[in-house]
């Protein structure tokens, strides 16, 4: 049921939140309140990670989860909410449980077709340069670095030979989760997916070109002189379109509702390998998801009026 229909008498924008995520969390949240308070809204501004945030989000009638990372966008938030029989934007419990798990989102991923990237766990215990020499042996370098369950390309290290790979192992915290992949040089893009009417579409396609770092990493997102974005992005149609395609997949195969965004690495003969998933991509003016609405012709207050709109109005049970 959208709540086009039926307009929330109380709007919680939640944000913030725990996870290493929370500054690029509270900006999303800002822009999100402005947008719905310009169109009318009744909204309240609450941080997940305020203690009384659990009292304070039962009195409303439906969240708007401009929040992201661990504690946020992995399931745990919207349990609490289907606890509390709050509707709320965004994917349901399984669906952000699974696609915070990069092995096993990519696994599922896999299965419905998509082509990812051979990945090896890092074990919690062991001598470094014994694990980065098992982990050496089953992947060519250069290697990607990355902890198995965080977002916006945090903690991503990047390791040209043995040296430098047993020197990151031996600096991560290893009561966390984290695993290894192949880097592949090639052209970053990203996909959106958005539903609208009760369809679900692919976004233009946006290709975002770090300046001067390797790759696009997590400074390089962050630091609007370190990257540079192009939207459509300058692909050959048949690439784009499998582009697409595989975004319209994983959306569907991990189970994610509303809207999201994939990752995607496309190499330089035009190979297209999906990277990874987010469930509540960030809702800046500037960021990625809104440059691709943008593109579609799609302004950012529309935008965040469709993403209300596909909150479960019913508040039903979404596992």
């Amino acid at each position: 049921m959208s709540l086009l229909s039926q307009e929330p008498q109380l709007v919680a924008v939640v944000t913030g939140g725990r996870s290493a995520e929370r500054e690029r969390s509270l900006l999303s949240g800002r822009a999100v309140h402005e947008s719905l308070q310009r169109q009318g809204h009744r909204t309240v501004l609450l941080d997940a990670a305020d203690r009384s945030f659990a009292d304070e989000v039962r009195h409303t009638d439906v969240a708007f989860l401009a929040i992201a990372g661990q504690y946020a966008e992995d399931g745990k938030l919207q349990g609490l909410l289907e606890t509390l029989r709050i509707p709320y934007t965004g994917s349901p419990v399984t669906a952000s449980a699974l696609a915070m798990h990069k092995t096993l989102a990519k696994t599922v991923v896999a299965a419905a077709g998509v082509p990812v990237l051979p990945d090896a766990e890092i074990p919690p215990s062991g001598m470094p340069d014994v694990v980065a020499k098992a982990l050496a042996e089953n992947l060519a370098f250069p290697l990607i670095l990355k902890p198995r369950s965080e977002g916006g390309s945090i903690g991503i290290t990047l390791c040209h030979e043995i040296t430098e790979l047993t020197e990151a192992v031996s600096c991560i915290e290893r009561s966390g989760a984290w695993l290894v992949e192949p880097f592949i040089s090639g052209t970053p893009v990203t996909c959106a997916v958005l539903e609208t009417s009760g369809t679900v579409i692919a976004l233009p396609i946006l290709e975002t070109i770090p300046t001067t770092a390797e790759f696009y990493d997590y400074k390089a997102k962050r630091d609007p002189d370190l990257h540079q974005y192009r939207c459509p992005a300058q692909l050959p149609p048949d690439v784009a379109g499998f582009v697409a395609e595989s975004a319209l997949a994983a959306h569907h195969a991990i189970g994610c509702a509303g809207y999201s965004r994939s990752d995607f690495i496309v190499s330089a003969d035009g190979r297209v390998t999906w990277l990874e998933i987010n469930t509540l991509p960030g809702l800046t003016h500037h960021g990625n998801f809104a440059t691709t609405a943008s593109a579609a012709g799609i302004g950012y207050d529309q935008l965040v009026r469709m993403i209300l709109a596909t909150a479960d109005a019913t508040g039903g049970y979404r596992p």
